[in-house]
């Protein structure tokens, strides 16, 4: 499974699914300040699942019908932020198989997969 890591993402997380042995490439690493909608089209193209913080990708994907490949928002308040990388490599191991074409939040103890129209 790979992964393209929107710059809001914690940079916990890459390195936790790194270490797991997922494919994960960085935003801030290959195309620093890249506009969301070229986010989107380089997962797309490189044919991974955007994780992101940013909330305007819900807007991208719902409202304006932006094609993807996946995406996983991460929604954790700062009390919450020790367990963000544990949660999402959770997420991978045990639904990995449901997140191709969906939309996943994922919330200190709560996960909900839908998929985008």
């Amino acid at each position: 499974m790979n992964f393209l890591a929107d710059e809001s993402c914690d940079f916990a997380v890459i390195h936790a699914l790194r270490t797991n042995g997922y494919d994960v490439v960085a935003v801030s690493e290959v195309t620093p300040r890249a506009e969301d909608a070229e986010v989107i089209r380089l997962a797309v193209h490189e044919g991974r699942i955007l994780l992101t913080e940013d909330k305007g990708f819900g807007r991208l994907v719902y409202s304006h019908g932006q094609k993807t490949l996946g995406v996983i928002f991460l929604r954790f308040p700062t009390f919450a932020r020790k367990q963000i990388s544990r949660d999402v490599l959770n997420l991978v191991k045990q639904h990995g198989d449901r997140l191709a074409g969906a939309f996943i939040t994922v919330q200190p103890g709560r996960i909900r997969i839908s998929h985008a129209p």
